[in-house]
């Protein structure tokens, strides 16, 4: 994997978008998924990884439940890719990951937590017209069918290849991972430019999997020297957890970072 460490404001922005321009759209359209984490040392974990040893046993069960006491009019359609998304979004364990199409955005979450200004941030970069290749037959023709500029799928192309975790569990026996945009579920969802990233088996780790394929992936390194000229430059752009978290959480959030002294 490609590991870039960045020493200045002009670099970053250079690096996140590098490879953005389409010869075949004559327009910069990238084609990387962004997540930006405020240490390096973080690997791409999701929060059912995280529970630990049974987590792929037990995510029928706690989705079961999700969906047994949430609110039938919390999802637009009963599918379970629509489940899947509202409890990533809500903070249930699940084996998404959060990203978005935005280096601002990814630039955002590496540089939020004024805790972790003393360590390395990090933002993983994944090419997914690259991953695509590697998608089993059966979704590599549900984006052909979609047509040549549909590189990321929704859930309403998800339930049409698989209606349950199981049968798409079931779509290869080697390990995938694909990208997916959630349905708008409200305006955090809306403003973060988010998409999810979904490997096909709850037991595949995304992170090992990339080890395994380091050409779909590289990871740009924001020196902890770096993270206050970054923070201040995405405050001026209105890149803040007031524009991401929209309400009085996110307002709350931004002031008491923004008023907070900075150390010597």
């Amino acid at each position: 994997m490609q590991e870039i460490r960045v020493s200045s404001w002009n670099e970053l922005n250079e690096c996140l978008y590098q490879e953005s321009w389409q010869e075949n759209l004559r327009r910069f359209r990238s084609p990387f998924a962004f997540r930006g984490v405020s240490s390096s040392r973080y690997e791409l974990t999701t929060s059912l990884k995280r529970l630990g040893k049974t987590s792929d046993e037990l995510e029928r069960h706690i989705l079961r439940s999700f969906r047994r006491y949430a609110r039938r009019e919390a999802v637009a359609e009963d599918s379970i890719w629509n489940w899947l998304a509202l409890a990533q979004h809500h903070g249930l364990p699940t084996r998404l990951l959060d990203w978005t199409y935005s280096p601002y955005v990814a630039m955002h979450f590496a540089t939020e937590d004024l805790e972790e200004f003393d360590t390395d941030g990090a933002i993983w970069c994944i090419d997914y017209y690259r991953t695509n290749q590697l998608l089993p037959g059966t979704l590599k023709a549900l984006l052909a069918e979609e047509g040549a500029n549909v590189n990321v799928f929704t859930a309403e192309m998800l339930s049409r290849a698989a209606k349950t975790l199981a049968e798409f569990d079931q779509l290869s026996d080697a390990d995938f991972v694909i990208f997916f945009e959630p349905p708008s579920l409200d305006e955090r969802i809306v403003n973060q430019f988010a998409l999810f990233s979904c490997m096909s088996s709850p037991r595949a780790s995304l992170h090992q999997w990339l080890r395994q394929h380091p050409d779909v992936c590289r990871r740009v390194i924001i020196p902890a020297e770096l993270k206050w000229e970054v923070r201040d430059k995405l405050d001026q752009a209105n890149i803040t957890e007031r524009v991401l978290y929209p309400g009085l959480d996110g307002l709350s959030r931004w002031l008491k970072r923004y008023y907070t002294p900075r150390r010597p």
